[in-house]
């Protein structure tokens, strides 16, 4: 079976194809660097042909998606919208005229409770889109990235300050979140959503702060409900998974103790 992976070629994309091969299908990885663009369309039909499924890795916000400045990051909420909505309208078509059987799209937890609201509002557009097609699908949402808390930290300094909400994340491994992606393109759609979140809950100014340190990073960090995530305003709970998630196993403080020299692996994590 081949399973095309749409990514920028970052560490998701490469992790997910390599997790497709492991269950012993062909994996293809496409991003505009391989000559293939979704906002644009071009490249598509080329890199759909025989596939069966197709898993998109466009949703979570990055860095990319705004312009970073001394009051943090700054996102032109239409132009996203505007930007994923046509990504996703031509990776469907294209989808259907491939013959494709199966769309996985990866989201963000917290994207019902905050669909009005800054970058969220696109994802919901974006997962509307998916859920009236025709096309069978199956969408994962993941909680935060352990990997992505450096780019949550510079969109949100301001002044080399870091302002984040007090509000509570339960973050998950990349790696573990290519394992499921994986797995649910190679069963049957669900037709749904499921969540995938990590076994720990966090105050995210915890966990900012912890990442920080273990790099060597200065910066203060200060938490104000009033900042925003991403262009939107949070509730204590916004970002937490439902009782049903599927939680992985990686425990945060293990992985980031593997990503430190000897050395400094006992002195990473912050007071509480």
């Amino acid at each position: 079976m081949k399973v095309v992976v749409i990514d920028d070629a970052g560490p998701m994309g490469v992790e997910t194809a390599a997790r497709v091969r492991e269950h012993g299908h062909e994996a293809v990885l496409v991003s505009p660097s391989t000559g293939v663009n979704v906002v644009t369309a071009e490249g598509l039909p080329e890199a759909l042909k025989g596939c069966s499924v197709v898993i998109d890795l466009s949703g979570p916000p990055s860095l990319k998606d705004g312009i970073l400045t001394e009051n943090g990051l700054l996102i032109d909420d239409d132009a996203v919208m505007k930007t994923l909505c046509r990504s996703t309208a031509n990776l469907l078509s294209a989808e259907a005229v491939a013959g494709v059987k199966h769309h996985v799209s990866l989201s963000v937890v917290g994207v019902e409770r905050l669909k009005r609201h800054g970058y969220f509002r696109a994802l919901q557009a974006q997962e509307t889109m998916i859920r009236q097609s025709q096309m069978p699908y199956s969408v994962i949402r993941a909680t935060q990235l352990f990997e992505s808390a450096g780019d949550i930290a510079d969109a949100a300094t301001e002044d080399w300050i870091i302002w984040v909400a007090a509000v509570q994340i339960q973050p998950v491994s990349c790696a573990e979140v290519a394992t499921l992606l994986a797995h649910t393109a190679a069963l049957r759609p669900l037709f749904g959503v499921r969540e995938i979140a990590g076994p720990d809950q966090f105050r995210l100014d915890t966990f900012l702060r912890a990442s920080l340190n273990a790099v060597g990073e200065h910066r203060r960090l200060f938490t104000d409900d009033r900042s925003p995530y991403f262009g939107a305003r949070l509730r204590r709970d916004d970002l937490l998974p439902g009782t049903d998630a599927y939680i992985a196993r990686t425990r945060y403080d293990d992985w980031l103790i593997d990503q430190l020299p000897i050395a400094e692996a006992s002195c990473w994590w912050p007071d509480h």
